[in-house]
């Protein structure tokens, strides 16, 4: 999915919700953008392990959010999103992130976590 597919998604679920003005595609399309452009990604953070980053939707992108991505326990959290599916919300960042947790209290803040590369030891030889 797509920014343009997102925007059909963000039209077609505001008309759903009888939202007072139907958003066209050219509009969703703004909104969503406007959005993603706000999303904070905090600095990377590490263990032993992992590399760590919690990245922040603004809230009314979460409003945006195709529904099959939430938990479906009308809890109001998202579910944990496949790599293809963070990207399609707009989220931007190297291979290899993870979304490990939601953090509840605050649905609109997804926990990242990827394994520390570990570089190949370089031989050295002698000549």
């Amino acid at each position: 999915m797509n920014h343009h597919d997102n925007a059909q998604q963000v039209e077609k679920q505001a008309n759903q919700a009888g939202n007072a003005s139907q958003l066209s595609r050219a509009e969703a399309l703004k909104r969503w953008e406007d959005y993603v452009d706000k999303i904070h990604y905090s600095e990377r953070y590490s263990d032993d392990k992992y590399e760590y980053r919690h990245v922040i939707l603004p809230k009314p992108l979460m409003k945006l959010i195709p529904k099959q991505y939430y938990n479906p326990d009308q809890s109001g959290t998202l579910r944990l999103l496949s790599e293809d599916e963070w990207r399609a919300i707009g989220i931007t960042q190297s291979y290899g992130w993870v979304h490990y947790e939601v953090h509840t209290p605050e649905p609109h803040v997804l926990l990242f976590r990827r394994e520390l590369n570990k570089r190949p030891q370089r031989k050295h030889y002698q000549h």
